[in-house]
């Protein structure tokens, strides 16, 4: 039996490296050896609970989860029904495709893995094919870069949109550099950490504003120009919102900030707040949930390599595998990292 070494949570905080079999393809499925993986919010979720409740036991014992679910690699086999797929072709992997649960996610298999088993393997479905010019680092961000355009799509926001991003972390930074790509006009990013907003404009981004120092409302109106809310009382122009912080001070923000008819794209998962839903009578508020990537896992991947080197600059750290508990500790400290991809190398 060939093993090999996968991440899974260990205690509270703490990964655990392990062996474990490595897998064989059967005759639909391929093998992929990871070189890169990234570590998203997700699995510094898992790490916090120290696993996730078993379904029998919900709310009680905990069990490990295989984590990564942002991998990217290179086919090392491929069985004998699978087509359009060959030894040596790099791919980047839809995680919410397998069959044995989401990949990194309570699934069986987990991409922060020296391989990784593609059951079902259809090129467009479960995996799409890359060219050699991209590096695996940047191809790991494909999966993050959906939910980043799922939420862009989500906001319907045309050319002559004025638009802005809350929370400069990759999801936000990304959702920032899809809207550009759109065409949208004008594009601000809100954070509260002063490199991340370096980072913004450095993507991209028209203008920024740093929300623990400066009045948000008043900022966006001299950036968006002044409009009303439905009772007419003086607004910023902004015409759609996007929450990628997830916290409650965002919302209401929001809420005390927008226009009649404006657009607010919840892609963050909010935390537990007050919320005041009156305050969105007063402009008739549209509130627009994002979730995952119902169809853009691979709608996105030839973007990602036309334009790779602009969402290279996302990556703020990449670290060996062999250091993988270092790359989750820079991952659970707050304001460590930007973006943490796990590299595994010849």
């Amino acid at each position: 039996m060939s093993t090999m070494k996968s991440v899974r949570t260990g205690g509270v905080d703490k990964i655990d490296v392990v062996d474990v079999e490595r897998p064989v393809p059967g005759p639909k499925d391929a093998l992929v050896r990871i070189r890169a993986c990234g570590i998203c919010g997700t699995d510094v979720t898992f790490l916090h609970m120290g696993g996730i409740p078993a379904r029998a036991h919900l709310g009680g014992e905990l069990i490990p989860v295989a984590l990564g679910h942002e991998p990217a690699g290179e086919v090392v086999e491929v069985g004998a029904e699978v087509d359009g797929l060959k030894a040596g072709d790099r791919v980047v992997v839809n995680p919410q495709d397998a069959p044995t649960g989401i990949i990194g996610c309570g699934g069986k298999f987990g991409g922060m893995s020296e391989y990784l088993l593609i059951e079902n393997a259809e090129v467009g479905k479960s995996v799409a094919v890359f060219p050699d010019t991209v590096p695996f680092d940047v191809a790991s961000l494909n999966e993050p870069m959906a939910v980043s355009r799922h939420a862009v799509n989500r906001s319907e926001a045309g050319p002559g949109d004025k638009v802005v991003v809350f929370g400069a972390g990759p999801i936000g930074l990304g959702a920032a550099i899809w809207l550009k790509l759109r065409g949208v006009e004008h594009v601000v990013v809100a954070d509260v950490i002063p490199s991340r907003l370096e980072k913004a404009l450095a993507v991209g981004a028209d203008a920024v504003i740093n929300s623990a120092e400066e009045d948000v409302a008043a900022r966006l109106t001299e950036l968006h120009g002044q409009s009303a809310n439905a009772l007419g009382q003086p607004r910023p122009g902004t015409d759609i919102f996007i929450d990628a912080a997830g916290a409650p001070v965002v919302f209401n923000t929001v809420v005390q900030s927008a226009k009649w008819h404006a657009k607010l794209v919840m892609v963050a998962v909010q935390k537990k707040g007050e919320i005041d839903l009156g305050g969105m009578l007063r402009s008739e508020l549209t509130l627009i949930a994002s979730q995952g990537y119902p169809t853009e896992i691979f709608e996105v991947t030839p973007e990602l390599v036309e334009h790779q080197e602009r969402f290279a600059k996302l990556i703020s750290h990449r670290v060996p595998f062999t250091e993988a508990a270092r790359a989750f500790e820079l991952a659970l400290t707050p304001g460590a990292a930007e973006k943490v991809v796990v590299t595994l190398d010849d």
